[in-house]
């Protein structure tokens, strides 16, 4: 079975990687070829970033399972760091990377080949084209990459793979363009370049250069049947990249061309289907309500054939074109429907921003109350999603304020005295002992107060997220080890 993989790395699984590692030196390696080349991959390497992140995963067990008295789901969350790569594209210290390497992170360390670390952050990202940008604060200009142009790329040109793969080191690999416009299905746009230079997991977001030195895509994925290289490799092409990146310095996200319309290719079977001779062009799937291409009267079953670019290639290429139209200007579709072809010019808008495309920090790892307690806690505002948990738990017939300030509940050990108690996930923690909870560390607080009075019990009030009664309830939670 063939996997296929994002080439970012947990750094967890370097202690279990295996790397058997082999050079080869020709003959002829201090002629002036080998040697010019080997003067341009040095000049590129300081470009090359590795890109190390801190992220929150929570795992979920199912206690069945492991047979747990308490039915039902265990949640628990755990830091993990894991590592890709990217460029620099700016002597600011603006980085391109993919979107999968960074996001949900709460923390991120750049390195650079010099071995200098600076903390980053992103400012901008587009989760379905994988790309986002990441700052760091340099106290001088730093070395930038170039964008080359994927379009003169030609299948058996030479390529060079840069980046951190397995997190050993700044590495550089060599291939060739094994492959072009190959549709993964990351994507509606997918036109990515496939390589046989090794790409493996860290190598994510790290450029592929041509021989000029210049970036032509932007390594990616990997296609395995095991969780390493086998020579199917994947890189964003810079056409898009470049595209996209200019975008997110220019707006905050990518920000695409859009007409409300979904397409799909066009088979020989649908072809025989509607009376056409070949097939060609793209049909419609769909219209949405209101829609520039709605407005302009375009309908399900028309079939677009060419645009102000030319005839697509295929229906990724014709949402290709439609994405690069800028927003305001006028694309000009030829369409068939009914055996007939005319002209359509349909006003071009901008795509509607996913909230999915706002870049975001992930949380730093929630507060554990100790073991005997079995919960974990989150503040209520830096919670996401928070909002619409308070609203529901905070319900005007409660006789609460619904600006009352609280800890939530994001774990409850199966077992532990807190679950026997009825305490669940999405519970709000009110009050510890006599004193108002508006964190985690209160709470902590109020727990370890409570420990060094030798108190056998806390108590706490909690409004329940679900419950049968109005208005919160105090609980009291059993200590062990009081007053230790």
């Amino acid at each position: 079975m063939m996997h296929r993989y994002r080439a970012s790395f947990p750094t967890t699984l370097l202690a279990a990687t295996i790397m058997v590692t082999a050079t080869a030196t020709a003959a002829s390696a201090k002629d002036d070829v080998g040697a010019s080349k080997s003067e341009l991959i040095r000049s590129l390497l300081p470009t090359v970033v590795n890109i190390s992140v801190a992220k929150e995963e929570t795992s979920t067990i199912n206690t069945a399972m492991v047979g747990a008295v308490m039915p039902g789901p265990d949640t628990s969350q755990t830091t993990k760091t894991y590592v890709g790569s990217g460029f620099v594209i700016d002597p600011s210290g603006l980085i391109v990377t993919n979107y999968h390497v960074v996001g949900d992170a709460f923390e991120i360390i750049v390195t650079f080949s010099d071995g200098t670390r600076l903390p980053g952050k992103v400012t901008s990202a587009s989760r379905v084209i994988d790309l986002a940008l990441v700052k760091v604060e340099a106290s001088h200009a730093l070395a930038v990459a170039h964008w080359g142009d994927s379009e003169l790329l030609q299948v058996g040109d030479q390529v060079f793979a840069a980046g951190d793969p397995f997190g050993i080191g700044l590495s550089l690999s060599t291939g060739i363009v094994s492959g072009l416009n190959r549709d993964i299905q990351e994507s509606p746009f997918d036109d990515f370049i496939q390589t046989d230079a090794p790409i493996n997991h860290g190598n994510s977001g790290g450029p592929l250069f041509d021989l000029h030195g210049n970036v032509v895509g932007v390594n990616s994925t990997i296609i395995s049947p095991t969780s390493g290289s086998t020579g199917l490799g994947f890189a964003i092409p810079s056409s898009i990249a470049h595209f996209v990146v200019d975008q997110l310095r220019t707006y905050g996200w990518a920000r695409p061309g859009w007409i409300g319309v979904s397409v799909q290719p066009m088979t020989q079977e649908i072809a025989d289907a509607i009376g056409m001779v070949r097939p060609e062009g793209s049909i419609i799937s769909s219209v949405l309500p209101d829609g520039p291409a709605k407005k302009a009267g375009l309908a399900i079953g028309d079939v677009i054939l060419r645009d102000d670019a030319g005839t697509p290639t295929d229906e990724r290429a014709l949402l290709r074109d439609i994405a690069r139209t800028p927003p305001g200007n006028t694309i000009t579709l030829a369409v068939l429907r009914g055996g007939e072809e005319r002209t359509v010019p349909i006003p071009v808008e901008a795509a509607p921003r996913s909230p999915r495309d706002v870049p975001t920090m992930g949380q730093r790892p929630k507060v554990v109350i100790p073991p005997d307690l079995g919960l974990s806690l989150s503040a209520l505002d830096r919670h996401e999603g928070s909002k619409s948990v308070a609203d529901v738990a905070l319900k005007p017939t409660s006789g609460v304020q619904s600006a009352l300030k609280g800890v939530l509940v994001t774990g409850v050990v199966a077992n532990s005295d807190s679950a026997r108690r009825g305490m669940a996930i999405g519970d709000l923690i009110l009050r510890v002992q006599d004193l108002p909870a508006t964190s985690p560390e209160d709470v902590l607080s109020g727990i370890n107060a409570a420990r060094v009075s030798k108190r056998e019990f806390v108590v706490m009030l909690v409004l329940p997220k679900v419950r049968k009664v109005p208005g919160p309830k105090w609980v009291a939670l059993q200590l062990e080890n009081a007053g230790g």
